[in-house]
């Protein structure tokens, strides 16, 4: 028998809202939560530990939760909840009756490998607007790149807007986080070359040779690159700007030069 719950003031759904709204309770427990069939999909896909499973009947049928969830844990805890509790919960404007909780992955920098020996990785330097870093994770999913690394985040990345901006790509990219110290130490470590998106003494982004271990760094619309980051590039690099402005969104920017890189390393139209 799947467990019924009909209040909104039952435990667990008192404890799913905390997941959504606070990041300090995500962070302490070391969990989060996931909405939607493609994002739970995404998750177990990319090998996330589902925790608890919550679905509504009257949006998403038994059976189709079911097969959602149970063909990789059959044990997996599932609970019904009222259209009114699913209301209370779900945080997305278009739904599909169905949350999970999730356990989170240690993202710390020290974790991230490359199978391939000329990785090409995209840094995000403090973002603080989760549609942006949502934008950058699509792209770094479309691009199939090897890595994302957020360097001192403002935010951490299963607050739930990203998820859904990024439609769940941080469920299908490698990703790290980390201060700006740890990650120069890591690049360096692995002889990577950083190129930062930069207007001081920056050179065109089209001359830069992107097939060897690359990693291309950007920063805050607001800032740009900290001072950090300028000493310790190997090149930084400006995309061409016919128009008033000197700037652009960092995920367009972000995405202009990871298709420059891709296309150097013959990537497949």
């Amino acid at each position: 028998m799947l467990e019924q719950i009909t209040s909104t003031q039952n435990s667990k759904i008192k404890f799913l809202s905390q997941l959504i709204e606070k990041s300090r309770v995500r962070k302490r427990e070391n969990c989060f939560v996931i909405e939607g069939k493609r994002e739970i999909t995404l998750a177990i896909e990319g090998g996330y530990t589902l925790i608890q499973v919550f679905y509504c009947p009257d949006i998403l049928p038994r059976e189709e939760a079911l097969a959602l969830v149970k063909k990789e844990n059959a044990s997996l805890p599932l609970f019904e909840i009222t259209s009114t509790v699913y209301k209370k919960v779900a945080y997305r404007d278009s739904t599909e009756g169905i949350i999970a909780i999730a356990q989170s992955k240690d993202n710390a920098i020290n974790t991230l490998s490359f199978k391939n020996k000329t990785p090409l990785i995209l840094i995000a330097e403090s973002p603080e607007k989760p549609g942006n870093i949502g934008a950058i994770l699509r792209t770094a999913d479309a691009a199939n790149i090897d890595a994302v690394i957020i360097a001192n985040p403002k935010t951490d990345i299963y607050n739930p807007n990203i998820i859904r901006s990024s439609v769940g790509c941080i469920f299908t990219n490698h990703i790290a986080t980390g201060s700006s110290e740890e990650i120069i130490h890591f690049l360096k470590q692995q002889n990577i070359n950083i190129y930062g998106a930069a207007l001081e003494n920056a050179v065109n982004c089209y001359s830069i040779d992107y097939t060897k271990p690359s990693a291309i760094i950007v920063g805050t619309e607001a800032t740009g690159l900290s001072d950090m980051w300028l000493q310790n590039t190997n090149k930084n690099v400006k995309i061409p700007m016919n128009g008033v402005i000197d700037s652009m969104n960092v995920s367009v920017a972000a995405g202009i030069l990871i298709y420059e890189a891709k296309r150097q390393r013959n990537f497949e139209f």
